[in-house]
């Protein structure tokens, strides 16, 4: 997403590849002369920040912005994803030999096939993305912000702002109240939404108060534009249903619910009908219903799990 003020330019996330972000770079130099004055990282999933560094260096006075906890996680975590990239295939392979992940849990038919197609026609895309990390520093946000910081590009202000936990610990949005645009990072995935970790139950919260703005435009983390309030809804309910159903499972006994997780999936699959929310997100698109299948609905049920057992 880019904003382009009377006096500079804002650019929310920079993609995954550098090669990425310079494209975008020259894309903007073709829509205005004006600097990027400005970068946010809405969180710190790499796919969203490793074409900072492209940016820094197009761009000499930019400040990168992110949520405090998005810093420290971007400096944490990014730099080893980088130097164990060129691994990948040969721990995809050591996972199709052994039938399971690194941490012992059992790979279903459909995830082992899925790994089977990424060894066999990744190597040759797998070794032009290594040749672009192998070189490329890990460039962490200047600016950091708590809970919100007001940006002035000259007659265009937008509004920086942590509205809670959801889809990572530090998720930031970008909000222009004049043009009434909303910029979600992956609160919001269009059209099925990513639910593979984080903090469902107070991701609801965050929905709510996001849902609070007087938006009438959408971007999402990744996705087609949206318009009005009706996906986020959607969105709600689909964690508010499946976190109904725990919250009755997990107190149906006193045994811990850490050692139930099996059963309490069954439990929630008889009484939330995945087949009814995959139709309504992913429709009948067999790469978005197996996106949901394979990732979205297992996620939530995991992060959610995850998130409720200590209480």
């Amino acid at each position: 997403m880019v904003i382009i003020g009377d006096t500079g330019v804002l650019v929310v996330d920079s993609c995954y590849l550098p090669s990425s972000a310079r494209e975008d770079i020259a894309e903007i130099r073709q829509w205005t002369d004006k600097p990027v004055r400005y970068l946010l990282n809405t969180h710190w999933h790499n796919d969203h920040n490793q074409g900072n560094a492209a940016y820094a260096d197009a761009f000499p006075a930019l400040t990168i912005i992110a949520q405090t906890e998005t810093a420290k996680l971007i400096a944490l975590r990014n730099a080893s994803y980088l130097s164990e990239y060129s691994h990948r295939m040969e721990k995809f392979q050591r996972e199709i030999d052994t039938g399971k992940y690194p941490s012992g849990t059992p790979l279903t038919e459909s995830e082992i096939e899925d790994l089977k197609n990424a060894v066999k026609g990744g190597k040759a895309a797998s070794d032009a993305v290594s040749a672009e990390f192998r070189d490329l520093k890990v460039k962490i946000p200047d600016v950091t912000f708590d809970h919100q910081l007001d940006v002035n590009l000259g007659n265009r202000e937008v509004q920086l702002k942590y509205l809670g936990r959801g889809n990572t610990v530090g998720d930031a949005i970008a909000y222009l109240p004049k043009e009434k645009i909303l910029i979600t990072g992956d609160l919001v995935d269009s059209p099925v939404p990513y639910l593979g970790g984080g903090f469902p139950i107070e991701q609801v919260a965050t929905l709510k108060r996001m849902a609070e703005l007087d938006f009438e435009t959408l971007v999402p983390g990744h996705g087609d534009v949206l318009k009005g309030k009706a996906f986020v809804q959607q969105e709600i309910e689909l964690i508010e249903a499946v976190i109904g159903a725990m919250n009755q499972e997990i107190g149906r006994t006193s045994d811990s619910p850490q050692t139930r997780f099996d059963e309490i999936k069954k439990a929630i699959e008889r009484n939330v009908n995945m087949s009814a929310w995959r139709q309504k997100f992913a429709g009948d698109d067999p790469n978005e219903r197996d996106f949901f299948e394979v990732f979205t609905w297992p996620g939530l049920l995991e992060a959610a799990h995850a998130e409720m057992w200590p209480r």
